[in-house]
């Protein structure tokens, strides 16, 4: 058993270590469920596994769902009806009901069995790229236009577990994200201006002057782990790095936020107000970026997590 547990472990390391250069399209819904942990490494266990997950999970719909409009969780429910539309509204796929129907049961779930958080705006993005990566098995052509409601009953139901299961273990590293007054958004926010002041100090003296705060524009890059500020494409190719990063959620992602402020560095510093800054810093032109732009932002957020992360004085984690 021990050598087993030892070889499962050696190929995760592999897994992660062939992973964080980007996953090509044909293996990335095997892999993002082995880098998640919901899939065991154990090849003989990964069948019985993902039944019981699945099974596990439309327990859960049985059980919990009808109480959508119970006096308790009838905001709750109101709130994710009123998100889900919002979630990507220029990707048709997102604006399918049954597509719809699927993300309200997913976010309904995770809300009522995680209390201290419950659901928090914002939570309905992380969804989409396990769903978009779970589609994909099925759909050679473009994901972003398929009709789901074709697909078998079967499929979409284990597409369904998946995400959800998904989302929930990369929920658990960064729960206080979310939890009351969101604590963790606040302390990564002001630790990337603390980053940022000592790799960039031109740009943080600029916002200074200019009295532009950084949770103006950083409190989204946080709670949307930059899915607003990247076309989906790009936030599916960083999910590469983040699931082969030990703490990529949690952690790196506070480098990839700095290495994406400095690489409008040049923008930044032409903008003559405040407004102009703010309007630029909530909308920066990443609509063309492809596997190459992220590839670069995160190289350049590797190097600043190997200057910075564990350096004393420098900035402290």
């Amino acid at each position: 058993l021990s050598l087993s547990v030892e070889s499962d472990q050696r190929l995760c390391g592999e897994l992660r270590k062939h992973s964080w250069s980007g996953i090509p399209r044909e293996v990335r819904p095997i892999t993002w469920r082995l880098l998640s942990g919901y899939l065991p490494a154990n090849m003989e266990r990964r069948e019985q596994v993902l039944k019981r997950k699945r099974d596990e999970y439309f327990g859960f719909i049985e059980q919990y769902y009808h109480s959508r409009t119970d006096e308790t969780y009838r905001d709750t429910y109101r709130q994710i009806h009123i998100d889900i539309p919002r979630t990507n509204p220029l990707i048709p796929l997102f604006q399918q009901p049954t597509v719809q129907e699927v993300f309200e049961r997913i976010l309904f779930i995770w809300a009522i069995r995680h209390p201290a958080s419950g659901y928090v705006q914002g939570i309905n993005d992380l969804v989409t790229p396990f769903f978009v990566v779970f589609l994909s098995e099925f759909v050679e052509e473009d994901v972003e236009n398929f009709d789901v409601a074709s697909l078998p009953l079967d499929t979409q139901r284990n597409i369904e577990a998946d995400s959800f299961w998904c989302m929930t273990k990369l929920l658990d590293g960064i729960q206080d994200n979310y939890t009351f007054a969101q604590p963790g958004i606040q302390n990564k926010v002001k630790a990337l201006e603390e980053l940022v002041s000592r790799i960039d100090e031109d740009i943080h003296n600029y916002f200074k002057r200019n009295e532009v705060e950084y949770l103006q524009f950083a409190f989204r890059w946080m709670n949307n782990l930059l899915m607003r500020e990247l076309p989906l494409r790009c936030t599916i190719r960083l999910w590469d790095t983040y699931q082969a990063e030990q703490e990529g959620f949690s952690h790196f992602h506070l480098y990839v936020c700095a290495a994406f402020l400095i690489e409008w560095r040049k923008e930044i510093l032409s903008m003559v107000d405040f407004q102009g800054l703010l309007m630029l810093l909530q909308n920066l032109p990443t609509i063309h970026w492809g596997n190459e732009e992220v590839g670069l932002l995160l190289a350049e957020a590797y190097r600043l997590k190997y200057m910075f992360a564990d350096a004393p004085n420098h900035y402290k984690r």
